[in-house]
């Protein structure tokens, strides 16, 4: 079975208007409910509103929580391209085909400052986006990771992440969303795990104790344990940050 492909892509908006994030994720989740009732196969560019597709599924849109270390403000949406490179990726590279005119009309021009996309390939071990769907799963936030790693070193990462980190989180209310190794590169790697308040916090805490500065928590050394194990495989700058999940939106709760 070919490997799931992905799009995750960050959101940037100017000036320091907060309407402006709202406006552009409920635009962007309106008009892509619209596309559920297509086939896979059926696409097409439209103007004002770029490609339409069933195929290029919004599974994840987030307002990002800035005291967390994001850039204000700021969206980030997490694609899923059914049926792989042949299916929703092939999608979005034809509407480049012949540069068309409606590729430079967007009904939001103007809303968003700046974006940038990461193509991002599943590992061993990630979730079928669509098994989630199905099953309804939601939760209140989510974990997003960033990550540098040495030159070939994403899968090994990962790998690591998912036999050492994943059962550990587990215990502390995250479940994994996603293990992605940012494609056409081989220096970084992006990590995904739904979770809420309570566990958020409870992790922080846990964290705190193991390096005695918590006396008033529960200690678990295994959180200091895998920063230690991490560093083998990073060679840059590594960020958690959370995120919200928009209201409407596939893995946002009812």
């Amino acid at each position: 079975m070919a490997r799931g492909i992905y799009l995750l892509e960050e959101v940037y908006f100017h000036p320091m208007n907060s309407t402006n994030p709202r406006e552009y994720l409920q635009w962007l989740v309106n008009y892509k409910k619209e596309d559920e009732q297509r086939t896979d196969s059926d696409a097409e560019l439209t103007k004002g509103l770029s490609v339409r597709s069933r195929a290029i599924d919004l599974v994840g849109a987030f307002y990002a929580i800035g005291i967390t270390g994001h850039e204000q403000f700021k969206a980030v949406t997490l694609w899923d391209c059914h049926g792989g490179w042949d299916g929703g990726w092939r999608q979005q590279l034809d509407i480049y085909n012949g540069v068309k005119p409606e590729l430079f009309l967007s009904s939001i021009d103007d809303l968003r400052h700046k974006a940038f996309s990461r193509p991002m390939g599943a590992v061993r071990g990630t979730p079928d986006l669509q098994e989630l769907r199905a099953e309804q799963y939601t939760a209140p936030f989510f974990l997003h990771e960033i990550a540098q790693v040495r030159p070939g070193a994403a899968q090994d990462y990962l790998a690591a992440v998912r036999e050492e980190r994943a059962p550990i989180l587990a215990d502390h209310g995250h479940r994994l969303v996603g293990l992605y190794e940012v494609m056409l590169s081989d220096t970084e790697v992006v990590t995904f795990w739904g979770t809420d308040i309570d566990s958020h916090l409870e992790t922080q805490r846990a964290y705190d104790a193991a390096v005695g500065l918590d006396a008033e928590a529960t200690a678990d050394p295994r959180l200091v344990e895998w920063r230690k194990s991490a560093r083998q495989y990073l060679d840059g700058p590594w960020r958690e940050t959370l995120l919200a999940p928009f209201p409407g939106s596939v893995l946002a709760p009812k």
